[in-house]
């Protein structure tokens, strides 16, 4: 069971730094860190299209992750 858990991890670790290095940069630089989140917070603009689909699987994948390595801890031996 252990090892099961742990090569499942391996394979969401992998594919949520794939996902994540997928996605696209919202602000670049330090100015965009500054007043990005401002529009981010009061902005109207939603997400669409590949965007919302690679947010939706990287929310999933993170849990995935979460769970597996809690999983991982409690099935050591």
């Amino acid at each position: 069971m252990h090892t099961f858990l742990v090569v499942l991890l391996i394979i969401v670790s992998i594919a949520l730094i794939a996902v994540v290095l997928l996605q696209s940069g919202k602000s670049a630089g330090l100015s965009g860190a500054i007043s990005g989140g401002a529009e981010t917070l009061f902005g109207k603009q939603k997400a669409r299209g590949i965007d919302l689909i690679l947010h939706r699987i990287t929310v999933v994948l993170s849990i995935l992750f979460f769970l597996l390595a809690l999983g991982v801890t409690y099935f050591q031996i």
